[in-house]
Formats: structure tokens, sequence, C-alpha cells
């Protein structure tokens, strides 16, 4: 066994005489059959070219003399030779995991091919159908052309240095672990593991009796081939083992002895051990040192021996070996490291440390194997001929004639030129109705547009059809699609599914505010699990969750409530822009109950529309209420809230969540004997259950909104119960009332089925009859339109400002009530009624406890079959949001569809279509339910975040530590600088289809996680030194750690062994908010993607990007890299990135901005910037390769010198 590792690289500088003179008596001279040339130094050929050696060998026939010498790799090692078993190739392997194959003896090159990136082939084994290649913890069968057959991983911690063939199409691999582990090659698995007693099975060999297992102790274990229990055991050195060989009845060994404190030495015995009497034989001495040795039975069984410094001596295992029967291996001073020979004997191969492999042959014409397959060559390149053509043959085609093309005779296939001419396709003819009722300004004529036609097409048909429309107020659909835009769709474009379109340059050139003309936030869908994006937007825009969860900070690494606070605090900071709810969602996985409850989709489900949303998104509000409720609970301290007044609603008081959405119920059971049981619970929703229809009576009765709703409240059902009093299953009737009424009444649709849908429709259509009919009755009143900002060109308001449209019409597809009156009466319980625009409660009313409850939410599942689908939420937002954004005071209501944001009617809040909008959620609050509560936020993350904390890694030392914490007298201030940058690994990759032009365009982003955060010091005597240097621990699979780029190597964010300073993300989460929330100003570079990752709003007065600060408009942006070599003489990034290096380098460049830029000196500022565009140019905007020993890369802040 060898180890290649620990070689001094300056053996190859050695003189080849150096070892020439291991004997003194040993000359060239003393074997006639020597030909001197072969002991002088031969010149390599760096091209890998063969080189022959010179004309005057004389290959003795039968002995052994050099043929070839092939330089593969120069100063790469050679590992491994092999001579194929079925054709004529050597096969050679080097320390760097690449292989070559040589043809027949001329050893021309037939094949190479990398088989692993970093670690050396240690053993090739030639099978029929292709080659084995061993690494260290890897086993590759690849075709004798280089094409992959299967690929085989070991388990970590494996260290494999031999394999053998078995004969029933296994094999058997060993290395310094302390088993064998047998692998079916048909199946490519692992059949079973060996245990053995002596750990390190460096060398593998087989008879007909047993397997012989060469140790790294010095042992030779002889084990039965079939059980592989171990049978006899040979102790032959007291060092190591270095090679050993069987035939016959002999096994012979050479290894190292110990030497005491000298340590090991190469012994010159031979250990010979006669496998009859399983006893050893009188030991062979030999003259050379040796590392390998084999058996070659030609006529007698001879012994090749072979030293690491190229000498080769044959003796025979009994006799006593002659000085005359030694060779030299013409290595030009370097090792041999390999050896190997033919199934046919005729040949011998050695690899040496310099990269070369060695032919030696006893034959002029040597043939590797006896019996060879053909070696199928690559076929040299055939140039057709024109085919025989046959004048007399009838059926001959003449187009095969070859003819020169003539310019003077037409061609029988040229069409004629009226055939040819253009004729551009007729306009169709203008809708009467259009010309009937135009007015004409000048040349210009105008006209309402008859909506007979979809926007902007005009369809070719010569049978006209009559095509239905949308009267909705439209926008632009996502840009994915539009080329497959049908003539006739039914769904509302701002009611489809929105995906964002991506470019070259991601999102940079994605408008938003084509989608979303207010300054509220959208949140991107792109994300998994982002179905619950519209059920964020609801809980965001109810003002005590906002305030509560803001509040609200504890320890635990994935808090629903903490990261709802966090992604809320954006939402606040946002203008419009949109925002992702990333790390909610991240956390959102973690969360068992979440997973059990199904709520956690996979990719395939949400791409293909197999996810049910509906029910989707009903389970998850009611988990999220649940969940909001138990961690607002679990809060230690004092409570963010206290409200002005107190209700003793058991634990409901306890929690914000109970106070706003519970409702103490009492569930009472009553048995037909008698017995009734009575319980009380808290429930936070109401689930809408519907009237039971008779299968005999088709037509669906009209019902009230209001009388479904108290039913389903106040719910009553019979079902088997357990009695105690009668001690078996009795049918029971059980029965709910509740005690008091929720601040927000939070209702699940439960319109899950088609028999739901339509008596959603029934009812939809019985109301708008009414409506009709009330309408007929009544004088015509003209409805007020929509605010003039939000009249876009398609809407036809008339001059007078007011439309006269059917009031009727608001009441199509709604079956809900905007206002529901309840009230909770000694007398008749529960009541719920529906109460009509204006009504207020009369002094009695009020007296009596009830309360008006006003719609504020509604979402609906847009089921549309082209896209799968989508969630939707119409929300009424109150005057605190408006008065944030806008600065005015009133309410409206918006349609939130991801980041598409429009404000809409509120009759079409109401409206559900159940075709395609299916209802899912409503919200009904009380009337001034605010008044409860304290509407103040207070930060909850203090300075301390920033102070010194424990690192995650359990190997993590503080002797490795690569940052300072932050002193209490270095607490950072408004304005202060804070150099930052991140680094990000993949957790999945982009998806990305082809167009038929061979543009890419992407489907789907690839979605990061970020890995390791720095922030250094941007001022004070400790500039540049970072305060931050924390690596992100994940419990999500990493895909690529793209460490070229990011430095980031696996294992570096396991905390079983990774020696950084490994956080949560929540941790170093809270270190920037709290620097964002100060005032600091960062200095990075390329810093929106890294926040956008990160998944934090910043205020752009607080970010300086120097990728901006040095960019003329409608140029390239230049990497840090390329500004850190032109402006500040550093040569950074050479191998990989580095987050420290990277921070300070964007202070650096900041500094080097304000000195070009003083005093106003933007024009000689434009021409350094000219001048860096045009170096940049000629350079291909690649730094020239620099000595950093020469250079400044390797320089570093005086400050920094003692980290």
């Amino acid at each position: 066994m060898m180890n290649f590792e620990g070689l001094d690289p300056g053996l190859g500088e050695y003189a080849p005489g150096l070892h020439g003179s291991l004997e003194p008596g040993l000359d060239s001279s003393m074997d006639p059959r020597l030909d001197p040339a072969l002991l002088q130094g031969v010149e390599l050929d760096p091209d890998a070219l063969a080189v022959p050696v010179s004309d005057s060998v004389h290959i003795v026939e039968g002995m052994y003399s050099e043929l070839h010498s092939v330089a593969a790799e120069v100063g790469i090692p050679v590992t491994a030779t092999h001579f194929d078993l079925q054709e004529e190739l050597l096969w050679m392997g080097n320390h760097r995991g690449h292989a070559s194959s040589f043809f027949g003896p001329t050893m021309g090159r037939y094949s190479s091919f990398q088989v692993h990136m970093t670690d050396d082939i240690r053993h090739i084994q030639s099978m029929d159908t292709g080659v084995l290649f061993l690494t260290k913890n890897n086993l590759k069968c690849l075709t004798r052309g280089g094409f992959i057959m299967f690929d085989y991983p070991m388990e970590e911690g494996a260290d494999m240095h031999s394999l053998i063939l078995n004969d029933n199409n296994t094999l058997l691999m060993g290395g310094l672990q302390n088993y064998v582990a047998e692998l079916d090659l048909t199946t490519v698995q692992e059949t079973q593991k060996f245990t053995v007693e002596v750990p390190g099975v460096a060398i593998m060999r087989q008879s007909n009796r047993f397997f012989f297992c060469g140790h790294t102790s010095g042992k030779v274990s002889l084990r039965d081939l079939r059980t592989f229990k171990m049978e006899h055991e040979f102790d032959a050195f007291s060092g190591s083992l270095s090679d050993f060989d069987v035939h016959g009845n002999l096994l012979a060994a050479c290894g190292f002895s110990s030497r005491g404190l000298n340590g090991l030495s190469c012994d010159r015995f031979l250990m010979v051990y006669d496998l009859r009497m399983m006893r050893a034989i009188t030991p062979l001495q030999v003259h050379v040192d040796p590392l390998f040795l084999r058996f070659i039975p030609t006529y007698t069984s001879r012994l090749a021996i072979i030293s690491q410094t190229g000498q080769c001596q044959f003796c025979e295992p009994t006799g006593l070996a002659n000085l005359a029967d030694i060779f030299h291996v013409n290595t030009v001073g370097q090792l041999l490291m390999s050896f190997d020979v033919s199934s046919s004997k005729q040949a011998l191969s050695f690899g040496d440390s310099g990269g070369c492999v060695h032919l030696w042959s006893s034959a002029p014409e040597v043939s590797f194997n006896s019996y060879s397959r053909e070696t199928e060559l690559a076929l040299p390149c055939l140039v057709d001929s024109l085919p025989q053509l046959d004048w007399n043959h009838e059926l001959m085609p003449l187009s095969l004639l070859p003819m020169p093309l003539t310019s003077t005779e037409p061609l029988l296939s040229d069409w004629p030129t009226s055939l040819i001419t253009p004729s551009p396709r007729r306009a169709p003819a203008v809708d009467p109705e259009i010309l009937r009722t135009m007015k004409t300004v000048g040349f210009i004529g105008y006209a309402p547009n008859p909506r007979t036609r979809p926007r902007n097409q005009v369809p070719y048909k010569i049978k006209e059809v009559e095509l239905e429309y949308d009267s909705y107020n439209q926008v632009p659909e996502s840009p994915i699609g539009r080329d497959e835009e049908p003539h006739l769709y039914m769904i509302p474009k701002k009611y489809r599914k929105v995906t964002i379109k991506y470019s070259k340059l991601g999102l940079e050139d994605f408008d938003f505010k084509h989608y979303n003309r207010t300054l509220f936030a959208g949140l991107e869908p792109h994300i998994p699990n982002a179905y619950c994006n519209c059920m964020i937007q609801v809980l965001y825009f109810l003002e005590p969750i906002r305030c509560l969860v803001q509040n609200h900070l504890c320890q635990k690494e994935f808090c629903l409530a903490c990261e709802l606070g966090f992604l809320f605090h954006m939402l606040d900071l946002s203008r419009g822009d949109p925002c992702q709810a990333s790390n909610f969602l991240r956390a959102f996985r973690t969360i068992p109950e979440a997973s059990a409850l199904g709520l956690i989709l996979a990719d395939s489900d949400e791409q293909t529309g197999k996810a049910r949303l509906g029910r989707l998104i009903q389970s998850w509000n009611r988990f999220i209420l649940a969940q909001l409720h138990q961690e607002t609970l679990e809060q230690e301290g004092p409570q963010a809230y206290r409200g002005a007044s107190s209700s003793a609603l058991g634990s409901s008081g306890e929690s914000v969540i109970g106070r706003l959405f519970g409702c103490e119920v009492e569930n009472s059971s009553s048995c037909r004997c008698g017995k009734e049981t009575v319980r009380s619970s808290l429930t936070l929703l109401f689930t809408m259950h519907y009237p039971e229809q008779s299968s005999l009576d088709k037509k669906i009765e009209e019902c009230d909104f209001a009388d479904i709703l108290k039913k389903s409240i106040c719910l009553e059902q019979s079902t088997q119960a357990w009695c105690d009093n009668c001690e078996k299953y009795q049918p029971t009737v059980q029965t709910r009332n509740i005690r008091c009424l929720p601040d927000v009444l939070v209702i699940n649709c439960e319109v899950n089925s088609a028999k739901e849908a339509e008596f959603w429709k029934a009812q939809t259509e019985y109301t708008f009859n009414k409506a009709l009919k009330k309408e007929a009755a009544e004088p015509q009143k003209p409805k007020e339109p929509l605010p003039t900002e939000w009249c876009l060109e398609e809407e036809l308001c008339s001059v007078e400002g007011l439309t006269f449209d059917s009031q009727a019409e608001d009441m199509r597809h709604v079956w809900i009530p905007l206002s529901l009156k309840m009230c909770i009466s000694k007398s008749q319980g529960l009541e719920v009624s529906s109460l009509s625009e204006g009504e207020e409660l009369t002094e009695s009313e009020e007296a009596e406890g009830a309360s008006i409850y006003d719609l504020v939410v509604t979402v609906s599942h847009i089921q549309d079959a082209r896209t799968g689908g989508n969630l939707v939420a119409h929300i009424k937002v109150g005057e605190t949001y408006h008065q944030r954004k806008e600065g005015v005071t009133h309410q409206q209501w918006y349609l939130f569809n991801d980041f598409l944001i429009e404000p809409i009617d509120k009759a079409e809040s109401a409206q559900f279509d159940a075709n395609w909008k299916v209802p899912a959620v409503l919200y009904y609050i009380k009337r001034n339910y605010h008044a409860k509560y304290d509407l103040r936020i207070k930060n909850p993350i203090e300075a301390s975040v920033l102070l010194t904390e424990a690192s995650l890694a359990r190997k993590q030392r503080k002797s490795h530590a690569t940052f300072i914490p932050l002193m209490v007298s270095e607490m950072p201030q408004a304005g202060d600088l804070v150099g930052l940058d991140a680094e990000f690994v993949t957790l999945n990759q982009e998806e990305a289809e082809l167009r038929s032009d061979g543009t890419k365009s992407t489907i789907k982003p690839s979605q990061m996680s970020v890995a390791r955060i720095t922030c250094v010091r941007g001022q004070g005597p400790n500039e540049g030194v970072p305060f931050i240097d924390d690596y992100i621990s994940t419990q999500e699979q990493v895909v690529d750690y793209l460490t070229q780029y990011s430095g980031i190597k696996p294992g570096d964010l396991d905390a079983k062994i990774s020696s950084k300073h490994l956080t949560t993300l929540k941790s170093t989460y809270l270190k920037l908010r709290f620097l964002i929330d100060t005032g600091v100003r960062f200095v990075g570079h390329g810093l929106q993607k890294d926040f956008r990752v990160i998944n934090l709003m910043v205020p752009k007065d607080q970010v300086i990007d120097t990728v901006y600060l040095f960019h003329m408009p409608r140029k390239r942006m230049i990497s840090l890299r390329f500004l850190a070599w032109y402006f500040l003489d550093l040569n950074i990034q050479s191998e990989t990135h580095d987050s420290i290096e990277d921070a300070r380098t964007a202070l650096q460049l900041y500094r080097k901005y304000l000195e070009l830029s003083h005093n106003g000196r933007q024009e000689e500022f434009r021409k350094v910037l000219k001048a860096l565009y045009e170096k940049g140019r000629k350079l291909d905007w690649k730094v020239p390769d620099v000595d950093s020993a020469d250079g400044q890369g390797t320089a570093v802040f005086p400050s920094v010198m003692g980290l």
C-alpha cells in the first residue's frame, strides 16, 4: 500500500545517479544483455506521445527489456496501472483522478477521461462490459470510451484501497476501515459487510481455496471463499506490508520491519509460506529494496521484485537471488508508484511519480492477453462519393443528375410572378354600432366601446359569433401565456394567477408597478407554500394582530409570531414594492402540526394544480389562529397588550388572539336516557353547515345567510356517542351555544364540493331575483362612480361623472350581507340578522347588548383550469393604514392577488360566481372594536443582540474567531457606516425552458438561503474589523454550496462538525434589524440581492451600494473584483469569495468614491468612470493575472492584524 500524500515533491528533482548506486558492485557491464542506453536519462515528450527506445536495443526472447515510455500528465504521479483482461489496452490512473488507456505495444492513446475530481485512483479492474475505478470513497464503472455505467459512493468515513472480483458477479472492497464490503454488480447494491479482526485491508488476492487479505499491520489473513471467515493468519512483518502474491502452493510477501527508534525500514528478506503445511519456509534474501512483487510463472515460478527506485530482480522463490538477474527501469530520477503484469506474462507496466508509464516486454511482438478481442477504434472520416447512375433504368429520378444553375432559362419549379406577389389581408368591416354612435372631431372619430369583441383583438371570422366579455376593470395579465390567449375567457384578468417573468437581470426589469399602483406591498408567489399569501395580508390588515406580532419576541428559533412580526415590519416600510414571506414560510415548514395537517405542499402539487386550495386555505386559517394563540400565550414576561377593559374569558384573557377571535362555547350532549353532559371550550372560528337536501326534492330551498350562520354557530346534530349511564353507544343529540360574542367573527365557508357550490349558486339567484323585483318597484337612482384616480382609460365614465348602472346588477352573485346584527338574549339565545346599508342599532337593541358586524375580508378560490387555480383576498383597508401610507383618512376595498393590488367596489367583494370564484373564508368585525386594544408598537429588539453569543458549533474555538463583537461603548449610532456582505447557498435549482428561438426562459428562479453574514466597522480606531461574522445553520437540504463564489464548504453549516461561529438565522436577523432600526448606513456591493435573500426591507437612504456608485447609465454593472483592482490595486476573490474581504473592500471603495467626487467634482468623476469602462472593455472585464506577492492583494488593515 502506498500513501502518495506524504511524498516529498522534491523527489522528482533528484539526479538519476542518486538511485543507481544502491549496491557498490552493481554495474550495467555485469550483464551483457543490458544496453547502456537504458540506464541513461530519457527526455520525456510533454505532448504525452509515446517515446520509443533507441533502435540499438535488442530484445532477447524471454528476457524483459523496455519497449516504450509514455508521459501521460507530467508531474502527476501514476497511482495505478492495469492490463486490460479483454482487449489489448494498458490502463493508468493518476493522483488527480484522471484515467487514460493506451493501445497495443506502440502505446497509442486510446481514451482519456476524468474519473474523480479530487481523489486519486487506487485500483483499476477491467471487466467484460467496462472498467472499474476505485477511489478513496467511490467506485465508478465506465465504458472503455469513458461513458459512466454506474457511480457508487461509499458511506462517510470509508477509505478504500483494493478490490477483487468474485465468480458470482460480485466484488469485494477493502480499505483502512474494519470491514470488507461486498457489492452486487447487477443491482449495484451493497449485499453485506464482513467484519475483519485486523483493520486495514490494503491488498487482496484469490486462489481456488482462499481469499488472501494483506493488512497494513504486516499480517496476511486467509479467509473462506464462501463465508469470509478467517481460517489462518501469517504474521509476515513487524512493521507494515507493502505487497504479496500467491501462486500454486506458495505465498510470497514483502514489507517493512520495525527498527526501534529509527522507525520502519524496508526488509530485504521476502517471507515465503507453503500453503499446504501453512508454515513459513526459508526467507528469500534479495539485493533490492522490495516494494512490489509478483509471480511471473512462465517456465518456472519466477518472482519479480521491484524497488521504489526502479531496480527489478527476478529470482526463484525457493532458490538464491543472483545479481545477474537485476534490471533497471529508467525513471529519470522519479519513484515507481504502481506495477502490473499482463495476463500473458509477456509485458510489465510501471507507473512513476513523474507521470510516466513504462512498458517492458519479453518479446518484440508482445501480446497483453492470450486471446484478446478486437478493440473498437474510431472510424476515419469517410467522404461520400456521388452514386453511380444507371441512365437506362426507367425509374431512375432525374433529380439525381447534377446540373448547373442557368440564369437564362426558367426552371419548372419557379412560381409565376402573379402567385408570389404579397397580398395583404383585407381588414374586416367596422362594427355598424360604432359607425352609428361615432362623433368626429377633425379627422378623428370617437365612439363608446360596444363591448362585442375582446380588447385589442380583431377576430378574422367569416361567420360572426357573439362573444361574451367580462365587465370588470382589467389589468394586463402576467406575461407568461400571452401567446395562447383564447378568444373567450370568463375569468377577469385581475383574478387570474399572476407570475413573474424573469429575465437576465432577474427581477430588476420586471415592472411591479404595472400590477400595483397603490402604496401597499404585495407578496411574491414563487416561494414554496406561498398559497397563503392572501391570508398573510388578511392578518396584516387587522390592526391588533399587526401590533401584537410586532411587539412579540421570544427565544424560539422557529416562531411564527416572531416571523410574522418581521414580515409585517417590512410591509409597513414598503412603499408599493413587493415583499416575500420566505423566512416566515421557512419557519412554517418546520412546524410539525403544519405537516401533520397536510398544509405543506410539494412543489409538484403547487405547479400541477393538484392541491385543493379552497379546503387548504381554510385549514391554514384554523391552524394559524391556534398557533398564534399558543405562541403568544407562551411568551414570558409582561404581555405587550393590556386592554382598556378586561373580560373574564378563561384562557382567552391571557392572549390577544383569544380576546379577538375567541368565543366561549357550551357543548352539551343529551342521551335519550335523559343524562346531559356539558363542557365548555374556546373556539376561534366557526364553520358553515348547510341544510341537508333530500334526493327526492331537486329544487333547493331559499335560505337567508343569517339563518344559516346562526344554525352553524349554535349547531345541533345527532350522532352516536358513549353514554356512561347506559354504558354503551347511544344516539346522542349534541348542541352548541355561545356565551359571548367575539370581536372578530371568522367563518370558514366549507364550499368544498359541487353540492355546496350548487346551494351557493341557488341562493345568489334568489337574492338577485329579489333585487330585480325591488328595483322594478322603485325609481332608478344614480350610482356613485369609483374615485377618479382609479378610473383607467377603459372605464367609460360619462362627462357628468355619473353612471346609471343598475343597482340590482350589484346584487348579481351576492348572497352574504355586508353587515350583520348579532345579539345574545336571555330568552331566545343567539339572534343573527342581516343589516341593510345605513341602518343603525336602536337604543333598546344597544341596551340588550346587540352588536353590528361589518364584512372586512373575503377570501376566494379562483378555479382556473388553465393555471391550476389560485387564492385571492378582498380586504377592506382601514383608516389607519391609509393614514400611514398616503396621509389621508378613508376606507377602501382592495383586491389582493399576490403582487397585484387593485381597489374595487364594495359590491364586488361579496360577489361569488361559483363557476370560477368560490368563497373560502369570511371575516366580520365588531364596529369600533379597536377601542379595547392598545395599538402602540414598542420595538422589542434591544442592543443586547449585538453582544457576544455562544456558537451552535461543537468544535468552534475562540482561537478560530474571525470577528470581535461590539463593546457597549461601540454601539452604532444613526448615520454610522457598516460594511456588509453575505454569502448564499442554493436550496433548489432554477427551472427554465428553452423557447423555439433558442432563448432561455426562467420559469422558477433558484431558491437561495443565506449561509454567512459579515458586518465590519465603518469608522473609529477599529475600522475594518468585523463585529458580525455569522454562519447560518440550516436544516434544509443544500443542493449546491457554491463554494467557488461563496467560500462555504460542506460541513460549515452543520453544528456537529463545523468549526465556524454558527448561529440561527433568527439570531443574525435580529442583529441586522437592530442596525436598520438604529439608522446605520450599510456599505456593500450588490446589497439589493443580499437584503432580498435575507428577507429584509431597508430604506433606500440607509443603503450605499458601490455597484451603483461606479456605474454609468445604460452600461453594464462592474464586479467588485475589477473595481478593487482598478481603484485600490487589490487582488481579491482570486480563488473563492470571502465576505470579510468583500465588506472591507466595499468600504474602501466608498472612501475612494468620496475622494473622487469631493466638492462636487462630478465632471471629473464622470471622466474617471469613462476611463474605467474603457479599461474594462480592453481587458474584457477580467483582472490581469498578477503575483500576489508583488501587489497589494495580500494587504490587510493594520487594525485586524490581531485577528
